[in-house]
């Protein structure tokens, strides 16, 4: 019996430094990651707040939300594994790596989800926009985290990768509440130039969707080899662009008729040459 309470007491006087130093260093863990998940989901809930503020596209929260998150529970997790001894170094390293297999596996993934990230948070259009976008135009349906989808005039669907949308060129043709309506019209060479610019200016002015402000104004742009070209430049709303363009076109060529204004077609003039006779010999 003694020999068994002398070895008890010889592994209590081993092990006891040794539980005190571990087991506070374990309780200490403990208490740091607690905390620190509550931390992170103080930010991560802060964060979506600011976003809330900030109008960032709906689209975009959860996102951020989670990948923020994700990253920082990541970092306490590492933390915490260093406080009680863990060797963290081989554990980042093997992230690291991870991280960079993932990476070159969906790089094509990940720039078109960095382009949506970029779109949604720079906002170049939105839903309900016409843009014109890698050699295709029509209205922003949806924007999502991958692609953006488009419908063309004639109701087809295309769907754009966010990648090439957002290091190109956009042309965004709803931004501006107001646009300029070109209507370029060529008349004959002996027909009144003048005149011809009194029936376009009537016709602007008489068109209450054509705005007063800048007025309508009509320049001579060129002459051409058939015709003495005019252009009508007016100002509208932009959702009555294509109205003002059409209706006006067709009341010049009406307008025009009456007047006896003539919209020349291009047209070619021969001049048959009878050959020489010949000599007799």
């Amino acid at each position: 019996m003694e020999e068994i309470t002398t070895q008890l007491s010889e592994l209590q006087a081993e092990w006891m430094p040794m539980v005190m130093q571990y087991g506070s260093q374990v309780l200490l863990a403990i208490v740091t990651l607690l905390v620190g998940w509550w931390i992170v989901g103080r930010i991560t809930r802060g964060i979506l707040v600011l976003m809330e503020k900030r109008n960032i596209d709906r689209t975009l929260h959860g996102f951020i939300g989670a990948m923020i998150g994700m990253g920082l529970k990541v970092l306490l997790l590492v933390s915490v594994a260093g406080m009680i001894g863990v060797e963290t170094t081989s554990f980042i390293a093997l992230i690291g790596a991870a991280g960079l297999a993932v990476g070159l596996a969906l790089q094509g993934s990940l720039a078109n989800f960095a382009g949506g990230m970029l779109i949604l948070i720079l906002r170049p259009f939105k839903a309900g926009e016409y843009i014109e976008a890698q050699g295709v135009a029509g209205t922003v349906d949806s924007i999502s985290i991958f692609h953006t989808v488009l419908k063309t005039p004639d109701n087809k669907t295309v769907i754009v990768p966010n990648g090439s949308l957002s290091n190109g060129n956009i042309i965004n043709y709803s931004r501006q509440p107001t646009r300029r309506v070109d209507v370029n019209i060529g008349i004959d060479y002996g027909d009144s130039v003048k005149q011809a610019r009194e029936i376009l200016l009537d016709i602007a002015q008489a068109d209450a969707r054509v705005l007063k402000d800048p007025e309508s104004v009509v320049w001579l742009t060129g002459l051409g080899e058939s015709s003495v070209d005019l252009s009508l430049r007016m100002w509208a709303k932009t959702e009555d662009y294509w109205g003002v363009f059409w209706d006006v076109q067709e009341l010049a060529k009406e307008r025009f008729d009456e007047a006896g204004i003539t919209i020349p077609f291009p047209q070619r003039t021969l001049h048959m040459v009878a050959p020489a006779a010949t000599e007799q010999a």
